[in-house]
This record gives structure tokens, C-alpha cells and sequence, in this order.
């Protein structure tokens, strides 16, 4: 597969197959990148059926988009990414202002013992 300027300007066409796609329209947007994140994380999953990414006069269908999500070429943080990087971030946050436990009694009389 021939990889686009994720740089590009692009044109996104979703739908329930390309008849719908080409009906309802083509989005547009700044570059290829966040046109494929959006197509992949934030449009539902059955319009991805019809999808047709247009970057200039190179045209990606549904699997070449899920492909160039997941290469590593792809220019911009993943969903999943930012969720993984939060949640360690936050334990680390959590563990760091976690108020010391007091000790039991028990281990209290064995300090003392």
C-alpha cells in the first residue's frame, strides 16, 4: 500500500456503503491524520463500511484506513494512547497523594513489644 501525506488536505466520506457515503457528502479536513482519527475514533463504527478517504488523486478504502491508523507512521496520538497515558499518569498522581496509613493496633503492640 502507497502511504499519503498525512500532511495533506482530505476529503472523509462515511456511510453504510459508498452509495450513502457519496450522498451524504465528503467532510473535509486540514490533514489526512485527523481525518482518519476521526474516522476511526469518533464516527460509528457501521459508517466505516462505506468509507473512502480522498488525499489528492489516492483514494483509501475501510482497510487501508484501519492500516494506516495503525502504522507506525501515523502522525498522531491514538485514542487508546492518551487513555494508557492518562490512567498511569493518574495512578502515579494517586499513589503520590494517597494519605499514610495508620498503623493498626496490633502492629502498634508489635512495634512495641
Amino acid at each position: 500500500m502507497t502511504y499519503p501525506d498525512f500532511h495533506a488536505r482530505a476529503e472523509l466520506y462515511l456511510g453504510s456503503d459508498w452509495q450513502t457515503a457519496a450522498a451524504q457528502g465528503a467532510r473535509t479536513f486540514a490533514t489526512a491524520a485527523q481525518a482518519i482519527r476521526f474516522a476511526l475514533e469518533e464516527a460509528a463504527p457501521v459508517s466505516l463500511r462505506g468509507a473512502r478517504l480522498q488525499v489528492g488523486n489516492a483514494a483509501f478504502g475501510r482497510e487501508d484506513l484501519i492500516a494506516l491508523y495503525l502504522s507506525p507512521d501515523f502522525p498522531l496520538p491514538r485514542k487508546g494512547d492518551i487513555q494508557r497515558s492518562r490512567a498511569r499518569r493518574t495512578r502515579r498522581l494517586k499513589a503520590a497523594l494517597a494519605p499514610v496509613r495508620p498503623h493498626s493496633r496490633r502492629e502498634n503492640q508489635a512495634a512495641m513489644a
